[in-house]
């Protein structure tokens, strides 16, 4: 079976919404560290039948020695997609008001679990109500799902001890955070050594919505990220690194996610830091 692209137009939704009665499951994962209550933007204006999903709660452990965002308990992920409504025979789509930042971990984590139809709203929910499409106020019950959860990853991992010998390691944070100027989240600044920096940036239009295939493909180009090399993405909590990810899968690279990332790489000092 063709994997789906990684990302739908507010078109495409549009038109899937009216097609299908059922439709796709929708799931709302607006978070910006820092930033509003996840929980409260949701109540005050979502894509009608969308379910909001709690990224600290849903999409990552808790904090510790793998980060900032470890990668959910399997079993813990597979109990939060059903609660939400997701089924492995539906297709779901994702969105947020932050890029596609937040929405790329949900993709990527039904993605590593098997789910085999699972896209992002691309230009999320300012792309949805710029391009005219209706919102709903207040909350969603939906109905439980049956996602069941594979017992093989779906997409490709890479650990701390395997960091350093990847071929092609991209940065996805901010320049200066990369370059250590500046760190204004975890403990220490910098990043691992030999790895590139691609800020997410690069990937999104001046609309926010991601970059044509062709464009893509010229920017990862540019250091080495190409279809057949060894890549992997790291930002600072695994969180964002997704971003990377989906950019590339639209380039035609496939790139391995480190999911400690820059959080889990100095949580053990012993590790080398470059700047």
């Amino acid at each position: 079976m063709t994997t789906p692209s990684p990302l739908i137009s507010t078109s495409e939704l549009r038109d899937l919404l009216v097609e299908d009665h059922a439709g796709p499951t929708l799931l709302d994962v607006r978070y910006r560290m820092g930033g509003p209550s996840g929980p409260e933007v949701y109540a005050a204006g979502h894509l009608p039948g969308a379910v909001y999903v709690d990224l600290d709660a849903d999409l990552a452990s808790p904090p510790g020695a793998g980060g900032r965002h470890p990668l959910p308990d399997p079993a813990a992920f597979e109990q939060a997609m059903r609660r939400v409504g997701v089924s492995s025979g539906r297709p779901v789509v994702v969105y947020d008001d932050w890029s596609a930042h937040a929405a790329g971990r949900a993709w990527w984590l039904l993605r590593l679990h098997g789910h085999p139809d699972v896209r992002v709203l691309d230009g999320g929910l300012s792309a949805w109500v710029a391009d005219g499409g209706p919102v709903a106020q207040g909350s969603v019950a939906p109905e439980p799902g049956d996602f069941t959860r594979a017992e093989f990853p779906g997409m490709p991992v890479v650990d701390a001890d395997g960091v350093l010998d990847v071929e092609v390691l991209v940065d996805a944070r901010a320049a200066e955070r990369y370059r250590g100027e500046v760190e204004p989240v975890d403990p220490v600044a910098g990043h691992v050594p030999g790895a590139v920096n691609v800020p997410t940036s690069c990937n999104l239009a001046d609309d926010g919505r991601f970059r044509s295939a062709e464009e893509l493909r010229a920017v990862y180009e540019q250091v080495g990220a190409v279809p057949g090399a060894d890549v992997a993405v790291y930002c600072g909590s695994g969180v964002t690194a997704t971003h990377d990810v989906i950019a590339m899968e639209l380039a035609g690279v496939t790139a391995a996610l480190y999911p400690g990332s820059w959080s889990g790489w100095v949580a053990d000092p012993s590790r080398p830091v470059e700047r």
